[in-house]
């Protein structure tokens, strides 16, 4: 697991619009509706004018076939959300992260990048930390073609 490309990273303050959907397919109702309200805007074309997170929100539960995600497009000084989108302020903290380029369709490889990510911080001197765990997705979209880079919160 050598080969795996961790940098630590101090992510600064976010303010950003929030896109939330709770369903078998929470990824995609969460990006159709972010995708909805940026792309309008031209935000989503290359390259991205704004920086696009996400994160289960609930996780997945056993027995249940539903859960959450949630997507953050950050807001730069003078944007003007329209009624009805959710503005969040996000602390920011120290992040370790690791880039998953290949995440496979409908994103199959990325439980495995997190498992190589949690694993690294487990050899490392690095302990976790309580703040928000990060998807940043970097390009494509929820569907197809995902690159993201992996955001785990470290002390």
């Amino acid at each position: 697991m050598s080969d795996l490309e961790v940098r630590i990273v101090k992510l600064e303050p976010i303010k950003a619009a929030r896109f939330h959907a709770f369903s078998r397919t929470p990824e995609h109702d969460a990006w159709a509706k972010m995708q909805a309200w940026a792309e309008p805007k031209g935000w989503l074309e290359a390259p991205r004018a704004r920086r696009i997170f996400g994160f289960n929100n609930p996780n997945p539960s056993p027995g249940s076939p539903n859960y959450g995600y949630e997507f953050w497009v950050t807001l730069l000084p003078g944007d003007q959300p329209e009624e009805g989108v959710q503005v969040i302020e996000f602390a920011g903290g120290t992040y370790a992260v690791t880039r998953c380029a290949e995440c496979g369709p409908e994103g199959q490889g990325i439980p495995k990048a997190w498992q190589r990510l949690v694993a690294w911080q487990e050899r490392s001197k690095h302990r976790h930390a309580r703040h928000q765990w990060l998807e940043e997705h970097i390009s494509g979209s929820a569907d197809a073609d995902m690159v993201l880079n992996l955001y785990m919160p470290i002390a």
